[in-house]
């Protein structure tokens, strides 16, 4: 069987060469595998090449078909294509609504919530303190170390162990290490207890740093009587008079600034025991009270 091509070369023949009686266009039909189509369904000046063309099998039929389909399908999905990838503005198409409207995207919070919470000219912690500047944070705080002088059994070596308890004292203040002073003080020391438990509890939800003291004189140093036992023995007492600043304390969202020097008393009992001087007792007066 004979398929007739799709396009023939064109036949510069003269129409008046083909057959032109009925037999012969039988023929024809008959030698292209016809369709059965009547002759008369074609106008009598159908050219032969085209009637040729449309009298083949079904099964050639069915494959033009299906080629056309695909080619028509492929033009549609390039389109489709074209218009989710913007293509569109290339064929001077309006967008359609689908293909124009962006994905829902999450609302970016606005510059001011996303901003720190501020009060004072502090930032606002997430516990709902005020955040501690860190150019005066606690390590930047070193421990003070106990001079050698401290370590002797004599009166200057209770000074000097006096003036180191009280740098351990702002020491604790300005870090909330308190640790340091405790090791220093007896138990039963109520003037250590009493620091301590302040300390813990401002840092408990707070901080306090800029804290200081400075020994100005000596107002009185020299052994104590054990008084019916309520001063343990080897006990010398050291009286100072200093100089103090506050600085900066935090309670929460409270902040209290007192740069203001303060002229203060401060009196130390200073016990020699186990090769090493403790504090047992002491107190803190202002200068205008005494």
């Amino acid at each position: 069987m004979t398929v007739p091509p799709l396009f023939d070369p064109l036949d510069t023949e003269d129409d008046d060469q083909l057959p032109r009686d009925t037999a012969s266009r039988e023929t024809c039909l008959s030698a292209s595998g016809g369709l059965g189509v009547d002759d008369d369904a074609h106008p009598a000046g159908a050219h032969p090449r085209l009637r040729a063309w449309l009298h083949v099998e079904p099964f050639y039929w069915t494959m033009r078909v299906v080629y056309v389909c695909l080619v028509a399908g492929a033009v549609f999905a390039v389109y489709i294509n074209g218009v989710a990838e913007g293509w569109w503005r290339a064929w001077g198409e309006k967008p359609s609504v689908a293909a124009t409207t962006p994905a829902t995207q999450p609302t970016p919070a606005s510059s001011v919530s996303s901003e720190a919470a501020m009060s004072g000219g502090y930032q606002i912690g997430p516990d709902g303190v005020l955040v501690r500047p860190a150019q005066y944070a606690a390590d930047t705080y070193t421990k003070p170390e106990l001079p050698e002088e401290a370590k002797e059994n004599t009166e200057r070596g209770a000074e000097a162990a006096a003036e180191h308890y009280l740098a351990l004292l702002i020491y604790s203040w300005n870090t909330g290490d308190t640790q340091p002073l405790a090791n220093m003080s007896d138990p039963s020391s109520n003037f250590a207890k009493n620091h301590i438990a302040n300390t813990q509890e401002m840092y408990t939800n707070g901080w306090s740093y800029g804290n200081s003291v400075t020994v100005q004189e000596v107002l009185r140093l020299e052994a104590v009587s054990s008084q019916d036992g309520t001063i343990p023995p080897n006990t010398v007492g050291v009286r100072f008079r200093v100089s103090a600043n506050n600085g900066t304390r935090c309670k929460g969202q409270s902040i209290i600034v007192d740069d203001s020097e303060h002229s203060s008393t401060i009196t130390l009992f200073m016990t020699w025991k186990d090769n090493r001087w403790t504090e047992v007792q002491g107190s803190s007066t202002d200068h205008d009270d005494e």
